[in-house]
C-alpha cells in the first residue's frame, strides 16, 4: 500500500498501462529547515545556507506498526531519512507538450 505524504495528487505514468493515482491523504511530511547568511552577495544577491533539521509528519518506521505501508514524500523528505526503506518519491517527471508537469515515470527509493 502507498500513502501520499505530500500536499498533491501523485500521478504516475504506466507504460502500455493506466496511469496510477495517488490523492494526498491530509498528512504532509516536511523536513524543517534553518537559513543563515554566507555573506556572499554575487552581483548584488544574497546567498543563504539551509540546515535540514527534524522530519515532521512521518509515520514510524516500516515494521513497528504496519510494514505494508510505504509512503511517498518529496525527494528532500526521503533523502533526510536515508536509512528508511519504506519511503519513495516521484521518479523522472514528465511534461505535457505545452510543458506543463502531468505526472512522473515511476518512483525512487533509498
Amino acid at each position: 500500500m502507498l500513502v501520499n505524504l505530500t500536499p498533491h495528487e501523485v500521478r504516475i505514468i504506466v507504460e502500455g498501462g493506466p496511469d496510477v493515482v495517488l490523492p494526498p491523504s491530509g498528512q504532509i511530511a516536511r523536513v524543517s529547515t534553518t537559513s543563515e547568511s554566507c555573506g556572499f552577495t554575487p552581483e548584488g544577491v544574497p546567498v543563504s545556507r539551509l540546515t535540514f533539521g527534524e522530519t515532521v509528519g512521518l509515520p514510524g518506521c516500516a515494521g513497528e506498526e504496519d510494514y505494508d505501508v510505504n509512503y511517498v514524500v518529496s525527494t528532500l523528505v526521503r533523502q533526510a531519512n536515508y536509512l528508511r526503506t519504506d519511503l519513495f518519491s516521484p521518479g523522472e517527471l514528465v511534461r505535457s507538450p505545452e510543458g506543463q508537469p502531468i505526472g512522473c515515470r515511476g518512483l525512487v527509493r533509498n
